[in-house]
């Protein structure tokens, strides 16, 4: 198999699992799950999810540390992402209401996964 597709194929069973247990770990938080990476025009979203009031627009990150997952995802991204949220909100009955908000789901080899609410204040 030519290498480049070997490393896509790779890596996109990696993101499935990441996103799988960053799914669990929010589940044993409370949070239910409403989606897998639910593709919109402005973003594709990895998870999303309802606690309360609150639809969280997950993006979920596997890097060495915490610092490095919050730096992966750039002003336009969490832009696209923000915009998909709250298109997605308005679109289906029952969240209409809900505060939108972007959170981060970092992973790391060997530590626990670490989800940060809000990981973008005003940013």
């Amino acid at each position: 198999m030519n290498p480049r597709i070997q490393r896509g194929a790779t890596a996109r069973l990696s993101g499935r699992r990441s996103e799988a247990w960053a799914a669990a770990w929010l589940m044993a938080k409370g949070y239910r799950i409403l989606g897998f990476r639910l593709k919109t025009p402005q973003a594709e979203i990895d998870l999303l999810a309802k606690k309360g009031d609150v639809l969280a627009v997950v993006e979920v990150k596997s890097r060495a540390d915490i610092e490095a997952a919050l730096e992966a995802v750039t002003y336009d991204q969490r832009e696209r992402l923000r915009r998909a949220g709250v298109t997605l909100a308005a679109r289906r009955r029952g969240l209409a209401s809900c505060a939108v908000r972007l959170d981060l789901l970092a992973l790391a080899p060997g530590r626990l996964p670490r989800h940060i609410p809000d990981a973008w204040k005003g940013g």
